[in-house]
């Protein structure tokens, strides 16, 4: 019997190979996201974790003006060694007419024992050649150096001075530049003398390894009090890492969004499927019963049968999800999912397809052994809405659709369920392509209305704002300057903003609130509220150089940047002793100038330009990621719609000789046959992508406020792009309806009698 069973079961699968595919891939595609979401969220595609272990790296590092009181930074508990104190020195590096800001640091010719850079191309520092430095790699790259590459550095006291690259080093105390700033080069205590002579220019870096992480908050704090006032700033491991994620964890969560969504609708279409199959063979498992099958055996057949296809699906999956994460999301060495949630989603997902198939299969195993067991249609009274379409008079092909849609009102249910779920996701991620659409139409609402910034850098700030101001396309000059300060509590360093005056503010995106406008107010990003636990209204007190500042926040803004620990205020809050001229001038342009034109004409008289970069940009694999869970939403979805195609075919076998016998050609039996199971799935349609796009909003504000950025980003689909949708998938619902309908009615009467 068990081998009488196994050439049933491989029967009915070469019945049904497109059907059978679709369930695998669907699976397949929904373990895959889960994967890719739990290697994102467990930062195992970060390269900072590979970076730090290598380099055996420093958790904290405190920058002072002076050499700090060592034995008292080893006396801490908790630090287990140091690596320094080093001096660093500010510079500008000349390259093709270019001027980019660098810090240079000091580093022994031996290879430290903590925090010691990794060697990537060229060689290490040699005393034989002072002019040689190792250059971070990510710089490197950014500016086309290579090992051998010759470069000018300016000091600050205006001296040049001409070095080469000797090598190509990454470090796990320093994000990737562009995202931190400035570039950094390793160089000889002789070399840093030269560039910079002077002491009072340079300031001190020494870092702290720590036997537990988890304690770097209270370590820094001790480390403060006992340095005093001598602490300027301080870089912790977790602001490392959280710059080199590069928006992994926001791709994580909508991964992780995506696949639980889509693994509920997996098991509703491999549950539908099964149980479509078994209304589908009931005469087949009665004939089984009939020849001495049990309940119990003909239920596990079923049973290996279906779940059979959600297992291969998850093997397919784990490959898949592999491979993605090693080879397409990272440049860097990928550190695997841990044992732990890769076991929890493999068994989790098994144990959700064989739920899902067990229920159907259960009651299958309780068909009656009678082998000519007839599928009658099923029967019952005049729905609501085959009465609405007698009263409009529609066709009787539409009126008998209407009538049969939701008689059986489970498989109804699941049909219309089953499609809701998908088409209420892929509305969610077109909310996502909307929202990323925004950012690119309207830079200004993320704190981009400066699509530009002017450095002085050998001119005066006036000269370069005046150049600046002279180019037709510039609206407004903005000055800036961003500084770093010491937290409240002095266990970290969040970045502040000096941008525009209190009574001529820089135009940040005001989400709460109000802009400043007056001295001692301020603005900040979410990320920040959360970081200090305070609310719109409250004073705060940070330190900036040694000088305390005391500002009320004022409005909450929409800050893509630091995960939103941001701080910004007009120039002249800051105190006199921090008052300083322009690091930069923030550039409004014109509505509808090109920046990349007016960057060509400002670079051209001699000035030093960035150009802002769009959070759109670093999100573009969004685009992508969107476009692969559509996909597999889709099949999901058409699964079920084959599902209850089938369905409806087997409870109106008999039903076609009739119609046809009353007159109705194949043309309106085929309606027929369209509209009742196309009603369902229109339903579904309508009522997912409703959901989706009341959801849409909210979630995406609310990942936006869990990642610092803050709420009031989140953008609906548009009407253009959800009706476009609807229509898309109602139609591709009806064609996948029409095509065996389109089949079924052109049969032969007494072939589809039989």
């Amino acid at each position: 019997m068990i081998t009488a069973g196994g050439r049933w079961v491989r029967a009915d699968l070469r019945a049904r190979r497109g059907q059978a595919l679709l369930s695998v891939l669907a699976v397949a595609g929904i373990v895959t996201a889960l994967i890719t979401a739990a290697t994102l969220l467990e930062d195992g595609t970060n390269p900072w974790r590979g970076l730090f272990e290598r380099s055996h790296g420093a958790h904290v590092w405190i920058h002072t003006k002076d050499a700090p009181d060592v034995p008292a930074l080893k006396a801490l508990n908790g630090v287990t060694d140091l690596a320094g104190p080093y001096r660093s020195a500010p510079a500008t590096l000349v390259d093709h007419g270019r001027r980019v800001p660098i810090a240079l640091q000091e580093t022994p010719a031996a290879f430290p024992a903590v925090a010691r850079p990794l060697l990537r191309e060229g060689r290490w520092l040699d005393p034989r050649r002072p002019d040689g430095v190792v250059v971070e790699r990510s710089f490197a790259r950014a500016l086309g150096l290579r090992p051998g590459s010759p470069f000018t550095v300016t000091g600050l006291n205006g001296a040049t001075h001409a070095l080469v690259v000797s090598g190509l080093a990454e470090s796990g105390d320093q994000g990737f530049y562009p995202e931190w700033t400035p570039g950094l080069a390793w160089t000889l205590s002789q070399t840093l003398s030269l560039v910079e002579p002077a002491p009072g220019r340079t300031e001190t870096v020494t870092g702290l390894r720590l036997a537990d992480p988890g304690y770097t908050d209270l370590v820094v704090q001790r480390a403060v009090m006992a340095l005093r006032n001598q602490v300027q700033r301080v870089a912790t491991w977790r602001e490392v890492r959280a710059s080199m994620e590069l928006d992994n964890r926001l791709l994580g969560l909508l991964l992780a969004l995506f696949g639980v969504a889509g693994l509920v609708a997996a098991a509703l279409a491999l549950a539908n499927a099964t149980g479509g199959r078994v209304l589908t063979q009931l005469r087949d498992i009665a004939t089984l019963k009939s020849l001495g099958f049990t309940r119990g055996q003909v239920t596990r057949m079923l049973v290996a049968e279906h779940g059979t296809l959600g297992l291969l699906g998850i093997a397919l999956g784990l490959l898949a999800g592999r491979l993605i994460t090693a080879y397409a999301l990272s440049d860097a060495v990928v550190v695997p999912l841990s044992p732990g949630p890769l076991v929890a989603i493999a068994a989790g997902t098994a144990l959700v397809v064989l739920v899902a198939v067990w229920l159907p299969s259960w009651r299958g195993g309780r068909t009656p052994p009678i082998p000519a067991a007839p599928a009658a249609p099923p029967r019952g009274h005049l729905s609501r809405l085959a009465r609405v379409a007698l009263l409009v008079r529609l066709p009787p092909a539409l009126v008998l659709g209407a009538r049969d849609a939701f008689t059986r009102r489970t498989p109804a249910l699941l049909t219309v369920t089953g499609v809701a779920i998908p088409m209420m996701m892929i509305t969610i991620g077109l909310g996502c392509w909307a929202t990323l659409d925004d950012f690119i139409r309207h830079p200004e609402k993320v704190g981009q209305a400066a699509a530009l910034a002017v450095r002085p850098g050998d001119l005066t700030a006036e000269e370069a704002r005046a150049r600046a101001m002279a180019d037709p396309d510039v609206v407004a000059a903005y000055p800036g300057a961003e500084l770093d300060a010491l937290v409240p509590w002095q266990t970290r360093t969040v970045r502040t903003r000096a941008l525009g005056v209190s009574a001529d503010p820089y135009p940040f995106p005001v989400a709460e609130g109000r802009m400043f406008a007056d001295r001692g107010e301020a603005v900040a990003g979410q990320g920040l509220l959360d970081l200090l636990g305070v609310h719109i209204g409250d004073r705060v007190r940070m330190t900036i150089g040694g000088t305390p500042l005391i500002v009320r926040i004022v409005g909450r803004v929409v800050e893509p940047e630091q995960d939103g620990e941001v701080l910004s205020f007009g120039i002249d809050s800051l105190a006199a002793k921090d008052a300083m001229p322009p690091q930069f001038y923030s550039l409004v342009l014109r509505p509808g100038a090109d920046p990349a034109e007016v960057r060509a004409r400002l670079q051209a008289r001699s000035l030093e330009v960035d150009q802002a970069v769009n959070p759109a940009d670093r999100l573009a694999v969004i685009r992508v990621i969107i476009v692969a869970l559509v996909v597999v939403l889709a099949l999901i979805g058409l699964a079920n719609l084959l599902t209850a195609s089938a369905l409806g075919l087997r409870d109106h076998v008999l039903d076609l000789a009739v119609l046809k016998a009353m007159g109705l050609t194949p043309r309106q039996v085929m309606a027929t046959l369209v509209t009742g199971t196309g009603l369902p799935a229109m339903v579904g349609v309508l009522l997912g992508a409703s959901a989706g796009a009341f959801l849409s909003r909210g979630l995406i504000d609310l990942e936006g406020r869990g990642s610092g950025v803050g709420a009031g980003i989140g953008r609906a689909p548009t009407p253009g792009m959800f009706a476009a949708t609807v229509l898309i998938a109602i139609g591709a619902a009806l064609l996948v309806v029409l095509i065996p309908a389109r089949r079924a009615a052109r049969a032969q009467v007494p072939v589809t009698a039989r």
